[in-house]
């Protein structure tokens, strides 16, 4: 099989139709270069060059050959850019779960940022609640996780990219929506969307505590793990709901939405994670752009 480098003789006489211009043009002397020809053409076993004291012409299957000669090249040439693209990390492919309120407002973001910064880096989207994409990081199905706390694997490390408000959502109509802010003591003795201990367990944690501080009862109808399917329950008057503020984002039809009066020490929070070993190179400059941007990128 012929190599690149005989191509690359043969693509340099065949332009030049000149052994002297085409060994000036690669840096060589004139016999190896046409050492190299020779070969070429007894591995073909065909004549690409009709040569004369005086001239130099390309035979019709030479003519043939230099398309197919130069198309190879330019892939060879393609082929190593894109390995070395990738080896840097200005191309590759990074894998990202994220939750599905992170979708309402953090994730865009980022993908809008990758793309204006790193038009060579595909970003795989995976809707994953927390605890799957703990899994997902340790196992390498993904690269990066958005999620939420805590997340205490040695394994990981992470940076917080989100603080946000608790409001609360409300079947249009409702009484409490006369108010211009909304209290723990509104929901007491009310029917409630509640989220669900087993995929949703950070927001079920935080506002079970926060209810238990408050000595708040509220009346948990249903628990569901997804914000969009809690909105629409409230949507057909069920209960009411607490969110973080990126779901007003949703416009639920037949949802309005009041700031909730919550103690300032209890914003929701979101982190990007990744395993320390992760070996990805296209991983790192993505890091380096959300690390620069800080919160709200």
């Amino acid at each position: 099989m012929f190599e690149l480098s005989q191509l690359r003789c043969f693509v340099a006489v065949a332009e030049e139709l000149h052994f002297g211009r085409a060994a000036q043009r690669l840096n060589m002397t004139q016999p190896p270069l046409s050492r190299q020809v020779q070969l070429l053409e007894r591995i073909l076993g065909v004549v690409l060059l009709d040569r004369t004291s005086r001239s130099v012409r390309l035979t019709p299957a030479g003519r043939s050959f230099l398309i197919e000669a130069k198309r190879i090249l330019r892939l060879a040439d393609s082929a190593a850019l894109a390995t070395r693209r990738i080896a840097s990390g200005d191309a590759g492919r990074v894998a990202v779960g994220f939750t599905a309120a992170s979708g309402y407002s953090f994730l865009p973001n980022l993908v809008d940022l990758a793309r204006t910064k790193l038009p060579n880096v595909d970003l795989t989207l995976r809707e994953l609640v927390s605890g799957e994409q703990v899994e997902a990081l340790l196992t390498g199905r993904i690269d990066l996780g958005l999620v939420r706390p805590p997340l205490t694997r040695p394994e990981f490390d992470k940076v917080r990219v989100l603080t946000e408000p608790l409001v609360a959502a409300l079947p249009s109509g409702d009484p409490r929506l006369e108010k211009d802010v909304i209290s723990l003591s509104d929901f007491g003795d009310q029917p409630m969307v509640m989220y669900a201990p087993e995929g949703a367990g950070y927001f079920h944690g935080m506002l079970s505590a926060m209810f238990d501080e408050a000595g708040v009862s509220p009346q948990y109808v249903q628990h569901m793990a997804q914000i969009h399917s809690i909105l629409a329950l409230v949507h057909a008057r069920i209960g009411a709901a607490v969110v973080p503020e990126a779901a007003t984002k949703l416009h639920f039809e037949g949802v309005e939405f009041r700031p909730l009066e919550t103690s300032p020490e209890r914003p929701v929070e979101l982190f990007v994670a990744w395993r320390r070993d992760n070996d990805n190179p296209s991983l790192k400059p993505l890091l380096a752009l959300i690390e620069a941007q800080g919160e709200h990128p």
